[in-house]
């Protein structure tokens, strides 16, 4: 199968970026490279744009797309949290735009093999970003605690019946391991009422997205990559960040915020004397969401927010 990915927002982007001809540019998830197509084509033989993705799949697919404009463009296979190594290896020190597209492609949900989705019962419980890391989702599933189950579940899923689907977990896997996607769809349908499955979407949709948060790190390594991103910066220079879920938008809003607002002092005091001043500012303090149109001809769309900072 092909590596199809429609790019969310991608007026959006190319707008809030405001590139440069002769700017250098990272995104961060590169993808099946649909953004970075419409970045590279904006730029003289004098940019620079390089492209990171810790998917293999997405990597070769966008070397592929990305060809016409190989005089401008890298292609490396690695997670963004590593961007600034990536960067002085290439002896860059300085950029004028990053952009982070997060969440799962349409690629790995539509491919089985990469166990991302609920929809194919033979499907592997792999859900791995990075094929060469050794946990899988099936590790997750078969050996984490009833408790650790719960907190992953819980914490990154916000179901509210996690209790009872760890629960469910545990029992069914000292019968047999769990090993596929309809396996452990018909145990998390088993642990939630029959109404409730009614409406709300796949029962299985928080479950599973809880897994893939906690085995790739997401929420970990976005919340620890934001202000390496924001150093590597130049004046002027914007970062651009699509969420597609509370949690990895809380984190980006809050980050921005910090980053714009540094200041630890008393409400009350006169004057600031902790000495922390902004770094930069929050170029959409409420987020951009697609418009009507875009979502009606791409679903992945409906849940999509972009944030954007401008360093000082």
């Amino acid at each position: 199968m092909g590596f199809h990915h429609k790019p969310v927002l991608l007026e959006e982007v190319i707008k809030y970026l405001n590139i440069q001809p002769a700017g250098i540019y990272v995104d961060g998830t590169l993808g099946g490279g649909g953004h970075s197509f419409e970045i590279a084509k904006r730029l003289t033989a004098g940019g620079r744009l390089f492209g990171i993705d810790q998917d293999e799949d997405a990597i070769c697919a966008a070397r592929g797309r990305l060809s016409p404009y190989q005089d401008r463009v890298a292609v490396i296979h690695s997670n963004y949290c590593r961007m600034q190594e990536v960067l002085k290896d290439a002896g860059v020190c300085g950029v004028d735009g990053i952009l982070l597209d997060l969440g799962v492609s349409s690629f790995q949900l539509d491919t089985p093999e990469r166990g991302f989705t609920y929809n194919n019962a033979d499907a592997p419980l792999d859900m791995r970003m990075d094929k060469r890391g050794g946990l899988t989702a099936e590790d997750i599933v078969n050996s984490y605690s009833e408790q650790e189950l719960f907190r992953v579940i819980r914490d990154y899923g916000e179901d509210r019946f996690a209790k009872n689907i760890a629960k469910h977990i545990v029992a069914a896997r000292k019968v047999k391991p769990i090993r596929t996607s309809g396996e452990l769809t018909g145990i998390i349908r088993g642990a939630i009422p029959k109404k409730v499955q009614m409406t709300g979407g796949h029962p299985a949709k928080r479950t599973y997205q809880a897994i893939r948060i906690e085995l790739n790190r997401e929420l970990e390594v976005l919340e620890q990559s934001i202000g390496q991103m924001i150093e590597l910066l130049n004046p002027k220079g914007r970062l651009c960040i699509i969420t597609f879920h509370s949690l990895e938008d809380r984190i980006v809003k809050l980050k921005f915020r910090k980053n714009e607002s540094p200041c630890t002092c008393p409400k009350d005091f006169p004057v600031c004397v902790c000495g922390k001043v902004p770094v930069g500012k929050c170029i959409t303090h409420k987020p951009i969401i697609p418009q009507e149109k875009e979502c009606e001809e791409n679903k992945r769309a409906q849940s999509a927010k972009l944030r954007v900072f401008e360093k000082i």
